[in-house]
């Protein structure tokens, strides 16, 4: 238990909870927006479309209420297609910061006189044809 505890004060210490919760109130803000653009924007005009609704949430045949589903499928959507644009910039700016890695540092060089490729750089001779070799 004791253990417990401290990789939970661990947690709490590395800040991933305070990201958490940053990102949960930036979420829900996101998601009233999206609400009211959905209610009073998108179902008002699809609500023009069906008989006796005066909104498209309100529709309720047989008593279902069949529109303010699609009112919350809408609104998934909407928000499901912004997360991913939004993911889709961050993942790119996040790949742009990415330092190209430096080519590593060649470990053989080519011997002159039988052109072989794989002389390890510190030769004095070439092992395929036994010739000395300049130094570097």
């Amino acid at each position: 238990m004791k253990k417990l505890l401290q990789e939970f004060k661990t947690f709490i210490a590395r800040g991933y909870v305070l990201d958490m919760a940053v990102g949960v109130v930036i979420a829900s803000s996101f998601t009233a927006i999206v609400n009211a653009a959905v209610s009073g924007l998108v179902t008002p005009i699809i609500g023009l479309f069906l008989p006796n609704a005066e909104s498209f949430a309100e529709w309720a045949p047989g008593g279902f209420a069949v529109g303010a589903f699609i009112n919350a499928v809408i609104v998934f959507f909407i928000t499901a297609i912004v997360i991913f644009a939004v993911m889709k910039v961050v993942n790119k700016a996040r790949e742009a910061k990415k330092k190209p890695e430096a080519p590593a540092a060649p470990t053989t060089k080519t011997c002159p006189y039988c052109l072989s490729d794989d002389v390890k750089l510190g030769a004095v001779k070439c092992p395929h044809c036994g010739s000395d070799l300049p130094e570097e």
